[in-house]
This record gives C-alpha cells, structure tokens and sequence, in this order.
C-alpha cells in the first residue's frame, strides 16, 4: 500500500530529527543493556509494572535481581524462578513491592509452562502470538497487576513491533487527529489507542514501535532522552 501522504504531511514535522528506526531496532534487535537474556526482560517489565522511572527505578531494580540471581546462577530459567517464594529475602531486596514480586513470579509461571524447549524462544513464541485485544483473557494479560501497558512492554522487550498505550502515544495521536480533517483516531482506552498507533502506522508506512519511540522522544525533555537512552543501552 501507498502511504496516505495527507497523513505523512501532519505525522513527519513530529518524526523529523528524531532517530525511530534505530530506537525502534533497539528493541526489535536486543540492542538494549538487556541483551536478549529471558530473565532480565521479564523483570524489566515486572519492575515497569508500577509506573517507575527507568532510569532511578526500573535499571536498579533489574541490576539488583540480575546481580543476585542471575549472575549468581540461583535462577538460570523461568521454571527455577517460578518456584522461588515470594516473599524470599533476596528477592523482596531486589524489587521491593509485593505488585512486582507477584508479577514477576506468574509470568516466569505462565512462560515456564510454553512447550518451547529455551526461555527466550517461549517469550519470543508468546509475544509473537499474544493478542493484545483479547490480553485479559490470556495467562500472562490476566496476572493481578499486568496492564495492557505492561503486556505490551513485555512484547516490545521481547522484539515485537508494537505500541504500548502510554500517555506520550496517546498525545501524539490526539495532535495528529487535530491536524487531520478526517480520521477514525480514538484514544479513550487503551485498546482503542493500541488500534489507532496501528492505523496511524498503516496508513503512513512509519512502523508502529517507530510511531511509539517517536511520541516517547517528542514528550520527553533533551536531557532526560539522553539519561535514559544512555542507561538503556549501556
């Protein structure tokens, strides 16, 4: 399909300067801290299911979980870090709030019991299929304390090009509605975001985690963009 240029002509004075494809590729290529280590990018996104910041909040929280049980081979899989209890010393240390503990516990529960013979490809295998419309009536979307936005990080950790429901995307859109004479944008739920980022990404040939790192760098201050991406990717 032919990108609708009317859409391109309100959408590009928002990506002009802004480097989408290469923070679109961070994700889709594991070119985050993280790497493409299972454990670390389920606790990335059990420690963002709290609305912390990434660099004073979610980094530190994964670097103590990393540090006290990955690194020291006390969890090498999802199966081994479902059966810690989750009230364990080290892991009340590591994340703090009860919210991600138990988030952190029933993912690593559901992805242990995919038939997938590695955990990234049983991670990679979920949030390839997984249907974020339906997301609530799946075992990871229907965790106590798993959002729509947190299930969808978690697809974005695990390379899917998707957008997360967060307010920059939703600003991003609702200004690209205004600019636009006619448009089926709709940003009052989650899904109904999810499913205008995807238009948006359709109709203008930008992809739809481009669209979402775009919001993210044009709502985000100079300084902070380059705190965050240079923790991200350090």
């Amino acid at each position: 399909m032919c990108p609708d240029q009317a859409v391109r002509t309100v959408l590009e004075p928002y990506a002009d300067g802004v480097p989408h494809a290469e923070l679109a590729r961070d994700f889709l290529e594991y070119r985050r801290w993280s790497g493409d280590e299972p454990l670390l990018l389920v606790a990335e996104a059990a420690a963002a299911s709290t609305g912390q910041g990434f660099v004073d909040g979610i980094k530190p929280t994964v670097e103590r979980f990393r540090d006290s049980f990955v690194a020291t081979d006390r969890v090498d899989s999802f199966a081994a870090l479902a059966d810690l209890d989750r009230e364990d010393e080290a892991l009340v240390a590591a994340l703090g709030a009860q919210r991600k503990r138990e988030v952190l516990l029933e993912i690593a529960r559901a992805l242990a019991d995919r038939p997938e013979t590695d955990d990234l490809a049983a991670l990679v295998g979920w949030a390839a299929t997984a249907d974020h419309y339906r997301y609530d009536e799946e075992p990871i979307g229907s965790i106590s304390g798993v959002g729509l936005a947190t299930f969808q990080y978690l697809r974005q950790l695990a390379g899917v090009d998707t957008p997360r429901p967060d307010p920059t995307v939703e600003r991003l859109l609702e200004a690209v509605d205004a600019d636009l004479e006619h448009s089926p944008i709709d940003t009052s739920t989650n899904r109904r975001t999810i499913a205008s980022c995807e238009w948006l990404a359709f109709v203008s040939d930008y992809g739809p985690l481009e669209i979402d790192r775009i919001a993210w760098w044009t709502a985000t201050e100079p300084a902070d963009r380059e705190a965050i991406l240079e923790a991200a990717r350090d």
